[in-house]
């Protein structure tokens, strides 16, 4: 069932475990989260990027997620939430169509324009009663990409602080050692970690959850992170099935059959984050 994101995150951060926000691409991958968290008897939230937006259409997209967790998740709390939402303009769409989160994303800019841009999609998201995340230090990396090192940046602690108390964010993320992708240099810095929720208390948002071993998703979890971001691990779970179906049936003239397998492919990832987390059997199980 498709709810406000405050309910999900505010109940984690209660019992205290992680919720992951799973990236959807299509009609499988949206199934394949829904299945998992139906089945798992745990709360998700799904995420849509503008390049998913711009592939599936925003009224399209809003009306799958929301069919799909009545249907499918009947008994889960599900939010849908815009990742990484570049402009004024793309945000207030996504706050129009229904989404109960949205995630503004200057971070590549100066922090003085960062906060005055955020500050504004906060005072309009407000307004209507939708949570805004903020970032702070631009993530790098490709999504989808797997192997290989990259340089990652880190923010400073004194601009996540300034940047919390100024915009009035509900959610927060910062880049603390992950990236977007799968990279073998990937390291949590938990001492940053540390430092920034004792100064800066709303949720944590941890983007780039794909690369990083469970030990350390799990040391994350009890460092503060209330929510993790996973895009990588379900675009490569739903394209390498894909790619393996194609070659085993070249006949097959059915997409259905070509794709169904990749549905069971994203909710095993999804099944295995969520027990990561600490999410999985967090709601009780429905009665039949």
């Amino acid at each position: 069932m498709l709810v406000h994101i405050k309910n999900i995150v505010e109940d984690a951060r209660k019992k205290g475990y992680a919720v992951g926000s799973f990236n959807i691409h299509n009609v499988e991958t949206a199934l394949g989260v829904a299945h998992a968290a139906q089945n798992n008897c745990s709360p998700a939230i799904i995420q849509v990027s503008e390049s998913t937006i711009k592939y599936l259409g925003l009224k399209p997209v809003t009306h799958i997620v929301s069919t799909v967790a009545k249907n499918i998740a009947p008994d889960m709390p599900i939010a849908l939430h815009l990742d990484h939402g570049k402009s004024f303009a793309s945000v207030v769409e996504c706050i129009n169509a229904g989404f109960s989160s949205v995630h503004i994303d200057a971070s590549d800019l100066p922090i003085d324009e960062n906060i005055a841009l955020t500050k504004q999609v906060v005072e309009f998201g407000h307004s209507k009663g939708v949570w805004v995340q903020g970032e702070v230090g631009a993530m790098v990396g490709g999504h989808g990409s797997v192997g290989g090192e990259i340089d990652i940046p880190k923010a400073k602690l004194e601009d996540v602080i300034r940047f919390a108390e100024e915009t009035g964010v509900d959610t927060i993320a910062a880049a603390i050692g992950t990236a977007h992708g799968a990279y073998t240099n990937e390291a949590i810095d938990f001492e940053l970690l540390r430092k920034i929720k004792e100064k800066v208390k709303i949720p944590f948002i941890l983007h780039g959850g794909s690369g990083n071993d469970d030990n350390e998703m799990r040391q994350a979890i009890k460092g503060g992170v209330d929510v993790i971001n996973i895009g990588t691990d379900i675009k490569v779970a739903f394209c390498r099935t894909l790619i393996k179906n194609c070659k085993d049936n070249p006949d097959e003239t059915d997409p259905r059959n070509l794709l169904s397998p990749t549905i069971a492919a994203v909710e095993a990832v999804v099944a295995e984050k969520m027990k990561v987390f600490g999410c999985a059997f967090c709601i009780p199980k429905p009665k039949k």
